[in-house]
């Protein structure tokens, strides 16, 4: 397929390297020139502008945040120009107003648009073990799965309305700093008893919560491996934020994210922004006197 790619952050750009390695000609832009080139001596092909990325059968974008979903496409006006038949599949992870203003906006200019974001760090899509989660036209979706089938390993259909993508993300998401924060909480109170965090997360990642979140973060905290980030932590706030803001629009109350909302705010005031997210847990060590490695 001819693939227009924008947005070569650390995900990006393993997830458009995947697609040059499966023998699509892909088409890259990015703000900053560097991924661009590393790309190009890949075989992916240097697009001129945002505008020369979105045409051909698809283009996907995955950009930070909204803001820069808004100054890339809609600032540029990219839908006007938006070839006869081409697929947008926006994979970043934005907020479920600008998910329903997007899937308008596309519907208005007989633009198709995917929202498909993505559960995994840079490490898991270099190794094409992304989770996608895919909303909108059916038949949309179908032109794309071939590419969805390159950068993941499962893509979960979750209706024809885009934003839905986008709320399960955020859940997501929520749910996975949730479980971040308890393994934080519970191991400064142990780790206050004499017991390791290492030796408390072993226990339990092993005997009681036996999956990939926690085996996985669970080394993070103990090792206090938070450099470089698999996604940082100043993005986790974002996120969270987008939750809330998402539980107010369904009156739904949210009080734990109300909480780690907060102690993300903390971990921001104390340096960590740019560390992993699971820096999280050295604020509920910090409240207890206990920060530092056993």
């Amino acid at each position: 397929m001819d693939v227009g790619f924008i947005g070569l952050g650390a995900m990006g750009r393993a997830m458009a390297a995947n697609l040059v390695k499966a023998g699509h000609t892909v088409r890259v832009w990015n703000r900053s020139r560097g991924p661009v080139d590393a790309l190009v001596r890949e075989g992916a092909v240097p697009a001129t502008s945002a505008r020369d990325a979105f045409r051909g059968d698809a283009v996907i974008s995955m950009l930070a945040d909204d803001a820069a979903v808004r100054a890339v496409v809609l600032d540029e006006q990219l839908l006007d120009g938006a070839p006869a038949g081409l697929v947008h599949v926006n994979m970043a992870t934005i907020s479920v107003a600008l998910a329903r203003e997007l899937a308008t906006l596309h519907q208005a200019r007989g633009v198709a648009y995917i929202a498909a974001p993505v559960f995994g760090r840079p490490d898991a899509a270099a190794a094409r073990k992304l989770q996608i989660v895919a909303a909108g036209d059916p038949a949309a979706i179908a032109r794309v799965q071939p590419l969805f089938d390159v950068m993941g390993q499962a893509t979960w259909r979750i209706g024809e309305e885009p934003h839905r993508a986008n709320v399960t993300k955020l859940a997501g998401n929520f749910m996975i700093i949730s479980a971040i924060e308890a393994m934080a909480e519970a191991s400064a109170m142990a780790k206050g008893h004499g017991v390791a965090e290492r030796d408390l997360l072993g226990v339990l990642t092993n005997a009681v919560f036996a999956v990939p979140i926690y085996k996985n973060y669970s080394a993070l905290i103990a090792e206090q491996r938070f450099d470089p980030p698999g996604f940082r932590l100043k993005l986790g706030l974002k996120d969270v934020r987008l939750a809330l803001a998402a539980a107010e629009a369904a009156s739904a109350p949210m009080p734990f994210a109300s909480l780690v909302r907060d102690n993300l705010l903390d971990a921001v005031a104390h340096g960590d922004a740019e560390r992993d997210w699971s820096a999280l847990a050295r604020v509920a060590m910090r409240r207890a006197g206990r920060d530092g490695h056993t």
